[in-house]
């Protein structure tokens, strides 16, 4: 038989059809109907009220698109409920969602309300209105997930409908809905059968002839409750004594579920009474699965009677061939199977595990084989899923599956002990990594590696003998993981290296990760060349291997670390490729280029050009949160307020490195910044000295400290404070003069070319102070001849008074006249006139005025650059020569140079 392709996703999206045999209710549609323009429709009632039966029919007549996703137990994982929402959505919209599917496959994972931010803004670009069904939402209600639809009912976009079917009410703000008039509900008295409406379907429906007395006995039996109608429906067909069985039971709903449930079974034959039974372990319904657990040949054949008799069965898909039961109706018949044959339900759970497993369906097959306690296969499937559930990001349920096993199968398990290491790291849970990777490694120290699988309860066990073979490799590298993540480093450099040791020359993934992390601690010690060296060739690996948005997002930890050697535009150059690269893959907005202009923003205020520096935070926010890492929102709010702190703005700066202080998260990067140094800096700009000092004892710094890179920002951070603190004293002021002498010799040493030039401004500005102009401009000529090939501007800049005026000595003693006359034009009014006049000597070439145009312009870089048909490079040739010539240091100030030269 061909079977089809297990529709796990698309049945749960699929819109269930009316019934042919339908009771109309006008009524109730019409309330549908008035409520679209409200952003909510909450059905809220008890099992058997036909909630989706009403809601089918709606749908089918709605003048709007509609999206259905149907809920289970299984969807309570918000990454995996994000995932539906997407595809749902992109059964009325093809392509919707994309990039929010790229930012729930990327690597690490974005919170769950980035994401959903990410959605809504796409929702709110839709040409058209439409409306998102989530039915059986009581199936999945949870705090995290209540969260998700409160945050999505909140900022929910006018082209959006919700409605939400549930047996309970969800944890969201109704009362502020209802007076905010933004809600319509639908409760078990609006649901109820109306006399009417329950005569129709008894006698019309049901094909029964009752008399008008025997319905409104009925009718008042169930009170309008349509399962009870439909149950007692089926227990009078073929019965003579009708008025007998109506007056023969009574009492609430579960108690005639029971009465009513065990005359329908009763009455059935014994085949069909043992198919409805054992087929109840199933959360879906198909007839070759059915057939496989019940031992049966006719389970599709089963299924359309079982439709076509109104047996509390519903289609999933329009072929007929998945079905659900009615959730009441499967729940009693679990009750029963439980009850009539219990020893046969393990067996049955295997049955449909091996079924799945044999159709590659390893989330249902795993779940069965658990609800079998088949814990050795169950471990198996989970060993042989492993890869596929890494690569969708969903270690959170390999991790549920993993703890329902026992302890002693995991153990003898070295493969599955090592995925379980790393689900925990995945999630957070870093102390719990070491135990698993003990567990592994005991079994590689006591066995031989050229055995083959075993299953026994003693011995070792493992299902993929490559991946078992491959075990000392991929322990080490999350060993290495571990360390990083603990601040180990040379434990990290230490397992690293090991990977590199026992990984072959084609696995460019590992080979790669394990390179990063020597860069990264190279990066840590304070070694910029090596880092640099190393992190190059291990994104390249990363490269290799296909894994682009890791490539990019590492190409942040490149620019960082050309930033500290001093290359800014090496570092412009590795973002802009790297926008670059997100471009030519078709994916603009790729995990981690939010992340990029964060940096192109922090280079463009750096080299002067403030109006370029919120060009690119702006282009940052729009992308969201979502196409950040998880340091983004802690890296924007620092990159803006250091231009606040450069617009003299410095309340608002300091008021941003309080929010970005909260936003930090850790991660493998080393924090060679920290915000609470930068904090001190605002403080002595805003002359409140006591808190800088205060800072000063609170991490125990001090002159006669170890100088290590880790520390090097607070250190100079603390010769800053010193200076402010004791400008007069002679003792001290030599002692801090010393300081930054061992600082600048240990950032010359190292490479660290940032670093360095800041001393140097510092000594220069130190020595001014006290009248020492000889000693202050050897210091800023040196400062400046390290600064000038990268065009640094505001590393003087923000300086203020004292170094405009040491600045103008130095240009009327001919020091980088050039260079010094750019950084007198960015003081403004502070800065001498005569510089910022002087005419342009050499004329602009035609191509320099084709630039200068498309400079005048909103285009970035690499969208001039594909403008012009020229490279990345000779666009910056190009731009460089033009700031030359018009004496500029920004692309505004050029336009406007030009504009004045009437050059344009």
């Amino acid at each position: 038989m061909n079977i089809p392709e297990l529709p796990v996703l698309s049945t749960k999206l699929y819109i269930p059809q009316p019934r042919t045999r339908l009771v109309a209710r006008p009524r109730l549609i019409e309330r549908l109907k008035a409520g679209m323009d409200r952003k909510l429709t909450l059905i809220s009632a008890s099992a058997g009220f036909g909630k989706t039966t009403l809601l089918s029919e709606w749908a089918a007549d709605c003048e709007r698109p509609v999206a259905w996703v149907s809920l289970d137990e299984r969807d309570k994982d918000s990454l995996r409920l994000l995932t539906l929402l997407v595809a749902a959505l992109q059964t009325i919209e093809q392509h919707f969602g994309e990039a929010v599917m790229r930012a729930i496959q990327s690597q690490p994972l974005p919170e769950a309300e980035s994401m959903l931010t990410m959605l809504l803004n796409e929702i709110s670009t839709m040409p058209f209105e439409f409306v998102l069904v989530l039915d059986d939402y009581h199936a999945v209600g949870d705090r995290q997930i209540d969260h998700i639809i409160a945050f999505l009912v909140e900022h929910l976009p006018p082209q959006m409908h919700l409605v939400i079917a549930t047996r309970e009410n969800p944890q969201l703000s109704l009362s502020r809905l209802r007076a905010g008039g933004h809600l319509t509900e639908l409760r078990d008295t609006d649901l109820r059968f109306t006399a009417g409406e329950a005569a129709e379907f008894l006698n019309q429906v049901m094909g029964l002839h009752l008399s008008a007395e025997d319905i409104d006995a009925l009718d008042h039996r169930t009170e309008g409750w349509i399962a009870g109608l439909q149950l007692a429906a089926l227990s009078m067909q073929g019965r003579n004594d009708i008025p007998a069985f109506i007056r023969s039971f009574a009492g609430d709903n579960r108690y005639i579920v029971d009465y009513l449930v065990e005359e329908v079974l009763q009455r059935q034959p014994a085949d069909v009474r043992n198919f409805l039974l054992q087929t109840s372990i199933l959360d879906r319904l198909h007839g070759p699965l059915c057939d496989a657990v019940t031992g049966q040949n006719e389970g599709a054949a089963r299924l359309q009677s079982l439709e076509q008799g109104s047996f509390f069965i519903v289609p999933l898909d329009d072929r007929r061939q998945w079905y659900r039961y009615h959730h009441l109706f499967g729940e009693v018949l679990s009750i029963h199977l439980r009850t009539d044959q219990p020893d046969l339900i393990p067996e049955l759970h295997r049955r449909a595990s091996e079924w799945y497993g044999r159709h590659g369906s390893y989330a249902e097959a795993i779940g069965h084989a658990l609800a079998a306690e088949d814990f050795p296969r169950a471990a198996d499937l989970i060993e042989q899923a492993w890869a596929a559930m890494r690569r969708s990001r969903q270690e959170t349920a390999v991790l549920g599956w993993i703890q329902a096993l026992p302890k002693e199968i995991i153990r003898h398990r070295p493969v599955l002990s090592v995925e379980y290491a790393w689900a925990l790291l995945a999630v957070g849970q870093v102390e719990g990594a070491e135990e698993r990777l003990r567990d592994a490694e005991r079994w590689l120290e006591n066995s031989s590696l050229d055995r083959t699988p075993e299953t026994s309860a003693t011995d070792m066990c493992y299902v993929d003998e490559e991946e078992f073979r491959r075990l000392p490799g991929t322990i080490a590298g999350y060993r290495a993981a571990y360390a990083q993540a603990m601040g180990d480093i040379p434990a990290a450099i230490t397992y690293s290296k090991r990977v590199l040791e026992l990984v072959p020359a084609d696995d460019h993934l590992r080979r790669g990760a394990a390179a990063a992390l020597l860069g990264l601690a190279a990066w840590t010690s304070g070694d910029l060349r090596e880092a640099y060296r190393m992190f190059s060739e291990g994104m390249a690996n990363v490269r290799r291997a296909g894994n682009i948005s890791d490539a990019i997002g590492g190409s942040i930890a490149l620019a960082d670390i050309n930033i500290a050697l001093g290359r800014l535009r090496q570092a412009m150059d590795i973002f802009q490729n790297g926008l670059l690269l997100a471009a030519e893959m078709g994916t603009p907005e790729m995990r981690g280029t939010a992340d990029m202009y964060v940096g192109m923003s922090e280079l463009s205020r750096e080299q002067g050009d403030l109006d370029a520096a919120m060009q690119h935070l702006h282009r940052s926010q729009e992308l969201g949160e979502q196409m950040g890492l998880p340091q983004y929102p802690y890296r924007w709010r620092v990159a803006m307020a250091r231009i606040r702190q450069s617009q003299g703005d410095l309340d608002g700066a300091f008021e941003l490195l309080q929010e970005a202080e909260q936003r930090y998260v850790g991660d493998f990067f080393p924090n060679v910044r920290p915000v609470s140094a930068l904090k001190a800096r605002v403080w002595l700009a805003l002359n409140r000295w006591s808190e800088a000092a205060e800072w000063v004892h609170e991490q125990g710094l001090s002159t006669s400290d170890d100088l290590h890179y880790l520390r090097e920002f607070e250190h100079i951070t603390l010769a800053r404070v010193l200076l402010h603190r004791h400008p007069s004293n002679l003792a001290h002021f030599q002692e801090t003069l010393g300081f930054l002498e061992r600082l600048s010799q240990a950032a010359a040493d190292s490479g660290r070319t940032g670093s360095q030039i800041e001393i140097l401004i510092l000594q220069a500005l130190a020595h001014h102070s006290q009248g020492d102009m000889s000693s202050a401009l050897a210091s800023l000529e040196r400062a400046l001849t390290l600064a000038e090939p990268e065009r640094y501007v505001r590393m003087f800049a923000d300086e203020g008074q004292p170094m405009a005026a040491l600045l103008e000595t130095a240009w009327n003693g001919g020091i980088c006249p050039n260079y010094v006359r750019l950084l007198l034009l960015s003081f403004g009014k502070e800065g001498s006139g005569s510089a910022a006049k002087k005419a342009v000597g050499e004329p602009l070439s035609e191509r320099e005025r084709d630039v200068l145009r498309l400079l005048k312009t909103d285009l970035s870089g690499p969208e001039i650059a594909r403008e012009l048909h020229v490279s990345l490079n000779t666009l910056r040739t190009h731009t460089k020569n033009i700031y030359d010539k018009l004496e500029v240091n920004n692309r505004r100030a050029a336009v406007r140079r030009a504009e004045e030269l009437d050059d344009l």
